[in-house]
């Protein structure tokens, strides 16, 4: 991934110091058992497990001229093991290694991805809270519909990060499984039991059965997750980025005292964070679409998927650890008009009032259908004579004959869409 939208952590987790590591951790492991079973004296043992080390330079040269990656490690490890390494990688085919430990990247990098995804929530919950009653219009199609509050349109989106967490730690299960069952899986040279100890020493469970690699299905359902979850925090930064036009002016992402919107207008503030992780978002999706491409391999294997997954894997992770810091950085700090949403609401000549009047109407004895094309023809003059749609709606003589003037008051109450607010909160927030 290039480091322009990189963070140190979850980068450093795909460096090639951490892949090989993870590799010597597999192979560590598995000599731990196969010693506890006495197939490893004692002596040759402790070596291993005093001296075993890589050195990354040295596995790139070995394999700039072997042309094979795992060989390549083993070389550089046995090179400073010494004779005693003859007892690594015993009786394991390279898969068994690359898959186990590649297993083991993907829960290292979920782990920072659940808890980006926590910090978030948190920023999010936060922030619904302070706005939970907080009135804006709400539009559907991009045109004013009716009212609702800041605070939940921050609800619904955090209820969508609720979801996503499920969905990671159901994805990352999924991917909780090493396997060493040789290259066709069919434990020629290690036992089952061999590689349910290794795995177990790893934290990792036995696949229930695998060919020369671990199935790509669970790695098509880690990867399509994580678009999921760019999804969600690209619908936060579509909204936003939305609420920012010059037209409404409710919601700015952050903009610093020294910052540039244009090198031509200097009057720009525009949503570059919200319009990055968009573009981001896409990317993933991208990425999505090659992890299912790789469910397909032939027969016990091919290695049509191994390139694919060297870029995917560790792109997908750190882009997506990079969006969520640019969203938990934008809910934090953003700039919430809200007398600007007072205005906003205003400007629509409170033709919102239409279904509260309908449904009046309809109480009172008016056919629906009559009810609607009066509502619509006051709320259509309403918006084109730029007059208020409560004074026409009391002037209208239909209506006076229908609905006394106690109940056409009490129709034109801005509480009506927040009373039922606290109820939704207590539903999101308590479970």
């Amino acid at each position: 991934m290039i480091t322009r939208y990189a963070r140190p952590q979850m980068a450093q987790l795909w460096s090639a110091q951490a892949k090989f590591q993870r590799w010597l951790d597999v192979e560590l492991a598995a000599c731990r058992v196969q010693h506890e079973l006495g197939v490893i004296p004692d002596d040759a043992y402790h070596d291993i497990v005093a001296r075993a080390a890589f050195d990354v330079d040295r596995i790139d040269a070995i394999e700039s001229e072997i042309h094979h990656d795992v060989i390549a490690f083993l070389t550089s490890v046995a090179e400073i093991v010494g004779p005693s390494s003859r007892y690594i990688h015993l009786g394991l085919t390279s898969s068994d290694v690359v898959d186990t430990a590649f297993s083991l990247l993907i829960q290292d990098a979920g782990k920072v991805l659940d808890a980006d995804l926590a910090q978030l929530m948190t920023v999010v919950s936060e922030k619904a809270h302070q706005y939970q009653y907080t009135p804006m219009m709400g539009r559907t199609h991009g045109v004013h519909a009716e009212p609702t509050t800041f605070g939940l349109k921050l609800t619904v989106w955090y209820d969508e990060l609720k979801r996503n967490h499920t969905r990671l730690t159901e994805a990352l299960s999924q991917l909780r499984v090493g396997k060493l069952s040789g290259a066709v899986g069919n434990y020629a040279h290690l036992s089952p039991a061999v590689e349910e100890a290794v795995c177990a020493q790893l934290g990792l469970c036995a696949a229930p059965i695998s060919t020369q690699i671990i199935q790509r299905d669970r790695h098509a359902q880690f990867v399509t997750t994580l678009a999921i979850m760019a999804g969600t925090l690209e619908t936060m930064a579509t909204e936003i980025r939305a609420l920012q036009k010059t037209e409404c002016h409710e919601v700015l992402e952050p903009f610093s005292k020294s910052q540039k919107g244009s090198s031509a207008m200097p009057h720009k503030r525009n949503p570059i964070l919200c319009e990055r992780v968009a573009g981001l978002a896409r990317t993933i999706r991208g990425y999505a679409v090659a992890a299912l491409e790789n469910q397909n391999l032939w027969h016990e294997r091919d290695i049509s998927h191994s390139s694919v997954e060297r870029i995917i894997l560790p792109d997908a992770t750190v882009t997506l650890d990079y969006m969520f810091g640019l969203m938990t950085t934008v809910v934090q700090n953003m700039t919430v008009n809200t007398d600007q949403m007072v205005v906003n609401i205003d400007r629509s000549y409170h033709v919102f009032y239409s279904q509260q009047v309908l449904l009046a109407l309809v109480n009172a004895g008016m056919t629906r259908e009559d009810a609607y094309r009066l509502v619509q023809s006051v709320a259509m003059t309403a918006v084109t004579t730029h007059r208020s749609f409560i004074d026409l709606i009391k002037d209208d003589p239909t209506v006076h004959s229908c609905l006394d003037a106690k109940t056409l008051e009490g129709l034109f109450v801005m509480d009506k869409y927040t009373h039922n607010v606290g109820t939704i909160f207590n539903r999101v927030y308590s479970y």
